[in-house]
């Protein structure tokens, strides 16, 4: 495997230099955590998935017409494995890339990113502003209301969750759990 492993640090690092809105940071920090809910329950690397998961939308902000294709060149100006770029570069299939998800962490990151967005805004219209009290129920009320969080794609993730063999409450349920666990940092653990 070609290029070097980055720490979590230098991918942070890396987030910050190309993201200055703090809703997109966060939005890295919760795909972050969700990914490491899941490489942790599936036994697989939770550092790798996490930094993943980090940098999955790195270019977002300075460059949303090449989404991906600059992350693409950024990673590897700065010398990242392949499999990681692979990986990044993955959540964007069908949208605007053509890498296919295919390793069980391609899948996950595909089918949770944008439900990220979901969980994190139906969050902040609870009374507890929080996720630590909030069940899959509730996101699912507010998906079925295409005007609420209109921009989140709700096709992609029922094609992710259907690329995992996964029920959309299960996914859920998992995305919020991993959102739990870095709640603080969202600013999704309530009043």
């Amino acid at each position: 495997m070609a290029g070097q492993v980055p720490t979590r640090q230098q991918a942070l690092k890396l987030l910050q230099k190309y993201n200055k809105t703090e809703s997109l940071v966060k939005h890295g920090l919760a795909v972050e955590g969700v990914l490491r809910y899941f490489a942790r329950k599936a036994g697989e690397d939770e550092e790798k998935w996490g930094i993943i998961g980090l940098v999955h939308d790195l270019d977002y902000e300075m460059y949303p017409d090449e989404h991906c294709i600059k992350t693409e060149e950024i990673l590897r100006q700065n010398d990242w494995p392949e499999e990681y770029i692979r990986a990044v570069i993955s959540h964007g299939w069908g949208l605007c890339t053509d890498v296919e998800p295919v390793s069980y962490m391609e899948k996950v990151l595909y089918a949770m990113d944008e439900l990220t967005g979901l969980v994190t805004t139906t969050a902040l219209v609870r009374p507890s502003k929080s996720v630590l009290d909030m069940k899959a129920k509730s996101v699912r009320k507010k998906w079925k209301d295409k005007s609420f969080a209109a921009k989140v794609n709700r096709d992609v993730i029922a094609k992710g969750a259907e690329m995992l063999g996964m029920d959309i409450g299960d996914l859920i349920t998992d995305t919020i759990m991993g959102m739990r666990e870095v709640a603080g940092e969202l600013g999704l653990a309530g009043e």
